[in-house]
């Protein structure tokens, strides 16, 4: 593929995977906490599940937030996946796993001397040399459960630690989503048409598009650091999810196609699911609570088939909206 020509951004960045992994680790790594003045716009909309963050003010202090609790984290780039923007800058969907040890008392609760590993799927706008847009799904289950807490438990303590229903910090969705710079909606490779096709039909509730496009030996990644295989995995993330939501409205709000050198045929897709808690599945008893999802996928595809996923959504951030409408805490 014809590459970014990175107009507008600093010399020492070769490429948008460059920039992306380079960023991240001065920022997090290298503690170059205040560059994010340089590198995130003033303005910059941060979305992820559990807030809707305006401004890279905030952005740093929940950065120094972080460091103070989990002082040796790392971020390990897994993949950039990327596609050029009306802006002449570029967007790229970025998974990340997180390692950290929760080695003093913060916004997870006491310090624990737990050790933690969970992924990060984070859709980033970077136009002159600044990232100015974000839409970022951390895997919150899998921290939760890794400190001895189930997802919903940590919602509820989120909630009375937050000052309670009606002082905690609002779960995103679409009421208090802020709108960004970036339109685009990606790109036309037929890979990114591939992996949208076949979220929309499983989202449609065609399960037979598991067996009929992925590969009998697929490497699952799914939220709550579940790893898993083949069909039957696959068939049971999704089944459930869907189960739980049945009439929720889905949407398909970004796809990526990429091939790139020394690597499969890859897409990243950022998709909602928007509706009632309705129904029996991953989230138990149905509740009729109004719930808004975002959920980004990444997939890789080989010879039959798809043959490796990873999706996230954050399980707490559907727990707190439960919570909240349902009071049952």
């Amino acid at each position: 593929m014809v590459e970014h020509p990175m107009t507008g951004f600093a010399p020492r960045w070769s490429d948008p995977v460059d920039y992306i992994l380079g960023v991240t680790r001065e920022i997090w790594e290298d503690r170059g906490i205040a560059t994010l003045h340089q590198y995130y716009g003033k303005e910059i909309v941060v979305r992820s599940p559990a807030s809707v963050v305006v401004g890279n003010r905030g952005v740093i202090g929940a950065t120094m937030a972080t460091l103070a609790e989990f002082p040796d984290r790392q971020l390990l780039g897994e993949d950039v996946i990327w596609c050029d923007a009306p802006s002449g800058g570029f967007l790229s969907s970025h998974r990340l796993i997180s390692t950290a040890t929760h080695a003093h008392d913060g916004a997870y609760g006491a310090a624990s001397g737990k050790r933690l590993r969970y992924r990060i799927l984070a859709d980033c706008h970077a136009a002159e040399n600044q990232i100015n847009d974000e839409w970022l799904v951390r895997d919150q289950g899998a921290i939760a459960r890794q400190l001895g807490m189930t997802p919903r438990d940590y919602a509820a303590q989120l909630i009375r630690d937050e000052g309670g229903p009606e002082h905690c910090v609002q779960p995103m969705t679409p009421a208090n989503d802020v709108a960004g710079p970036y339109a685009g909606k990606g790109n036309d490779n037929e890979w990114g048409e591939k992996l949208a096709d076949i979220v929309t039909r499983i989202a449609g509730a065609d399960f037979t598009v598991i067996p009929g496009e992925y590969d009998r030996g697929a490497a699952l990644h799914y939220p709550g650091g579940h790893d898993t295989e083949g069909h039957n995995g696959a068939d049971q993330f999704w089944m459930g999810l869907r189960a739980a939501f049945p009439h929720a409205a889905f949407s398909v709000d970004h796809v990526i196609g990429r091939e790139d050198a020394l690597m499969p045929p890859r897409a990243a897709i950022r998709w909602s699911l928007y509706g009632k808690h309705s129904g029996w599945g991953s989230f138990g008893r149905p509740t009729g609570a109004e719930v808004y999802i975002m959920g980004i996928t990444h997939a890789e595809f080989g010879p039959f088939g798809l043959r490796r996923e990873f999706t996230l959504i954050d399980e707490v951030a559907i727990w707190k909206q439960i919570l909240l409408q349902t009071g049952e805490m």
